[in-house]
């Protein structure tokens, strides 16, 4: 699919300068201030801007991320993690392939089979097909979803399996821990979508771990970047 053009006019800054800093902001565990001093060091003075920056252009380049994006595999782990926002308790819930790549996230105040079953039914209209399995740990509302929305799927249940998927979860916390929190349930939402797709172009699959394929594998994730951002130049 043909990736959406960005559109970088009347900004004070260049287009290059742009996307580096939400790019550094996205991938990395760095706060704003950690971003605007790594910025300083080349000689550009930015303060807060990357924050609007990365709430601007980030989800129309996580948009033709997505579109060019390979198919997901066929396997489906689904998994769900507390979060706490302003003392309220939400629960996100999160899809991933067997390689670790996350199809998909959605934030939930419930625990239950009608939020599974919210998931469930974001995740096969998202990919527009029928993975053959899906792996959950113990969770009953995960079969109940499954047995209304799709029972002709393969279900495993069992904590051991869903390794993969709990792992998924670890990123964020660490970025919660540098965002002091999340403010919002809707910027939760639309930061982890984000975030999400840029770990999943950068972090290469557990088969490319080797330090020669790791390194193609970050040079071809550079230039898919550079291409969702509609950058035509290295930044």
């Amino acid at each position: 699919m043909i990736a959406s053009p960005i559109r970088y006019k009347r900004h004070h800054f260049p287009a290059e300068l742009i996307t580096h800093a939400v790019w550094l902001y996205l991938r990395f565990p760095l706060s704003l201030r950690l971003v605007e001093e790594m910025r300083l060091e080349r000689g550009i003075v930015v303060s807060y801007e990357t924050r609007r920056w990365a709430a601007k252009f980030g989800p129309a380049i996580t948009r033709n991320l997505r579109r060019r994006a390979p198919r997901p595999g066929d396997i489906s782990r689904l998994d769900e993690v507390r979060i706490v926002i302003r003392g309220a308790v939400h629960w996100l819930w999160r899809a991933v392939d067997q390689h670790g790549v996350v199809l998909d996230e959605i934030l939930q105040r419930r625990r239950n089979t009608r939020a599974a079953k919210r998931l469930l039914v974001r995740l096969l209209k998202r990919q527009g097909w029928t993975p053959c399995r899906i792996v959950t740990d113990k969770l009953p509302s995960y079969g109940a979803a499954k047995r209304e929305i799709a029972p002709c799927i393969e279900h495993r249940s069992h904590k051991g399996l869903n390794n993969r998927a709990e792992n998924a979860h670890v990123p964020l916390p660490k970025r919660e821990r540098q965002m002091q929190g999340f403010r919002s349930p809707g910027g939760l939402q639309r930061f982890t979508s984000t975030f999400s797709a840029v770990r999943n172009l950068f972090v290469p699959p557990a088969d490319k771990r080797q330090a020669l394929s790791t390194h193609l594998h970050r040079l071809q994730a550079f230039a898919h970047w550079r291409s969702a951002a509609g950058m035509t130049v290295a930044l």
